[in-house]
Parts: structure tokens; sequence; C-alpha cells
């Protein structure tokens, strides 16, 4: 699985061009596209500029000498690659299961190319078996904890350590158990309006390419526009 990931990563970098703004992406599979970036900066002299989603990435970026600035001082970025934890046939995804989903979101937002890279694993027909992470300030949590499992979502708060993860962002999350999003669409307009959720990972009808690396190759999907 690992050497899939890896594929994955290395096939979005390709996408990257001297010049670019571009998102760095969390989690597994993102990983290996930063470290393919670094050592083209290193290796090839590539000219970027790094916007990162999680403190795990800019860490990392920084030890590869990955040239970064703040999300604050730019207007657009040019492409940004990130992983994903679950994507439907529509190419509505999950993602958050590194807990840094709402500077992802925050980054995927303004940029003008927005690739996934998964494994094969990743592709599935309905999102859902994949619980989805829901960011909420702390205030008020235990309220909305009840909210949540008033309405059957099974909710559980992400722990690290044997207590509560506070993401960078200072936020707790809580994680709906759902089994099956028959409609992610509603969900998401539902949680995006519910008061104290700061962010959700539903990324719905944002990424326009999905690198999937599987045990028969690279597929490149590409969405329909919108």
């Amino acid at each position: 699985m690992e050497a899939l990931k890896k594929i994955a990563g290395v096939t979005a970098a390709q996408y990257v061009t001297d010049g670019m703004t571009i998102g760095l992406g969390t989690g597994s599979t993102a990983y290996y596209f930063v470290e393919e970036i670094g050592r083209r900066v290193k290796e090839e002299g590539l000219n970027v500029l790094g916007v990162t989603t999680s403190s795990v990435t800019t860490k990392q970026a920084q030890s590869l000498g990955i040239p970064l600035t703040s999300i604050d001082n730019i207007d657009s970025i040019d492409l940004t690659v990130d992983g994903a934890d679950e994507v439907d046939q529509d190419f509505n995804g999950i993602k958050g299961g590194g807990a840094a989903l709402l500077m992802e979101k925050i980054v995927a937002t303004p940029t003008k190319e927005y690739i996934w890279v998964v494994d094969e694993s990743k592709l599935v027909k309905h999102l859902g078996a994949f619980k989805l992470p829901v960011e909420v300030v702390q205030y008020g949590a235990e309220r909305l904890f009840r909210v949540f499992e008033k309405a059957g979502y099974h909710p559980a708060f992400r722990q690290k350590g044997g207590q509560r993860l506070i993401t960078d962002m200072q936020n707790y999350i809580i994680d709906l158990d759902l089994g099956c999003i028959e409609n992610p669409q509603a969900l998401g307009q539902k949680l995006d309006q519910t008061v104290g959720v700061v962010e959700h990972g539903l990324f719905n009808g944002m990424v326009d390419k999905v690198i999937v690396a599987g045990h028969d190759g690279v597929q490149v999907l590409s969405a329909p526009k919108q």
C-alpha cells in the first residue's frame, strides 16, 4: 500500500511547474507528493512557493527546503495536491482523517486546480463508511455532541493520548459514524448551518482530478466540469 501511495504522490508532482504557488496537503499519500517537490527543489532547482495545510506538513516542507508563505499573503493558488479518505462516484470526498480538514479546505478554496492522490481502496460507491470528521469550537461542544446523538449520527470525540484531540486551530473534532451518506450535499449544507461547527470533512464538488494508484497502475480521473 505504501508503494501505491508513493506512486500517486510522485505522479501528482509532475503537474507542478516552475513559478507556481502550490498547496501542500496533509496525510500519508500527500506526504510523498511533498517529498517529491522537495527533491525537485533541491535537485532540479524547481522554483515554487508552498502553502501548507497543517503544522505537520509545515515541518516536513521546511525540512526539505521548500519555500513557504502564509495563506494570508496570497489571493490564489495554482495547484493543490492533497489526500482523501473516501472518494465517491460523483467526485465528492471525505477528508480529515489527519485532523487537518479546516486548513485543508481553506487552502483548497482559492485553488485553480485541485488534485487528490489516493490508493484504489479509497474509491467507494457511497461516502460514509469512513467516519465523517466535524471540527467544532470547544465552547458548547458537549451540547453539540448531544445534538448529533439525537440526530442519529453516532458521534464520538476524536481522542489522542487518552484526551480529546485539539486541532492546529485549537478546536475539537467530533467523528460521525454514518455508515452511508445518501446525499452529501444536503448533509454538508445542514452542517454548514449548525452553530458551533467550524468546518466538516465533506469536500463536495471541489476536486478537479483524482490520481488513483492501484495494482494495475495509475489512473487519472477527471471530474466533470461544474
